[in-house]
């Protein structure tokens, strides 16, 4: 079991994003309010419609990737002040032996503070599956849940609760049966998935967009199965597959029935160069 009070430390602050609370609060703005962003800092409606089950989150550094993500933070403001949050990333650094990791008590720790694990929604879904390894410790060298984290503190602030679930084998099979347990775990519950990755690596622009397009058609259109055969196909590169098909299964389950995209960008947008990575943030919703 995890240890109670464990804290998740930071690994990318000072780097992908700033160090301090003062340098990142200013950054985030910024990703808000710069000419890639959505232009205007976002304020959390507590009377939204509630419409938004997952989110696509890139995870790169702030200085690329931000402005997207920004837009997708955003949607999620408006949208209304979700109960619970479960963050999904892959596993770029792998640091143990997990095919899946959950994180059930403690905190994780950035510039803005402490963002507390949902004790209670993270036991109950490590209860529901074997597959779990349990603890910080399979975190402590991943970087894709951890950007998306001071984006939620700056609009949820203390209030904020997180379930932390990392996949390191993005294959068909498991994934397939992560969505099913976070479908029958989550059912019932005021849940947002928030779903990380980054699409295209080191290919020219163009290719970016193209092959970019081809993924993001089957995000919105709510196809898992096809996202994930497409990912998996020699010329496809993005690294969050598996984390965005267990959200779309999971959303699906729970009566999602549109997804919008809400940006697109590449690092040549930012830094032009002659390969690039891609980045998108979608919302999956419910209709209202």
């Amino acid at each position: 079991m995890a240890n109670a009070g464990e804290v998740r430390r930071p690994i990318v602050a000072g780097q992908f994003y700033e160090g301090t609370r003062e340098a990142l609060l200013e950054q985030i703005e910024q990703c808000y309010l710069g000419k890639l962003g959505p232009g205007a800092l976002p304020q959390v409606n507590a009377q939204g419609p509630r419409r938004v089950l997952g989110l696509v989150s890139p995870h790169a550094g702030y200085m690329f990737s931000g402005p997207t993500a920004a837009h997708g933070f955003a949607h999620l403001a408006a949208d209304g002040l979700p109960e619970h949050f479960v963050v999904l990333g892959p596993c770029h650094r792998p640091v143990s032996g997990a095919r899946v990791a959950i994180q059930t008590d403690g905190t994780w720790l950035t510039p803005l503070g402490e963002a507390a694990i949902d004790a209670d929604l993270a036991e109950a879904l490590a209860g529901a599956w074997d597959e779990f390894a349990l603890g910080a410790y399979h975190f402590g060298a991943e970087h894709s849940l951890e950007v998306q984290v001071p984006f939620l503190q700056h609009l949820y602030g203390d209030r904020l609760r997180i379930v932390p679930i990392m996949i390191v084998e993005q294959s068909t099979r498991l994934v397939r049966d992560l969505g099913s347990v976070l479908s029958r775990v989550l059912d019932g519950r005021d849940v947002v998935i928030v779903a990380s990755t980054d699409l295209s690596h080191y290919v020219s622009p163009q290719a970016a967009s193209r092959l970019d397009n081809s993924l993001i058609e089957r995000m919105v259109g709510l196809d898992p199965e096809g996202l994930m055969d497409l990912a998996l196909s020699p010329r496809m590169s993005t690294c969050g597959y598996g984390p965005v098909a267990a959200m779309l299964h999971a959303c699906s389950a729970a009566g999602a029935n549109e997804a919008e995209v809400l940006a697109y960008s590449h690092s040549g947008m930012v830094y032009p160069a002659a390969e690039v990575v891609g980045y998108v943030s979608v919302a999956v919703r419910k209709e209202g």
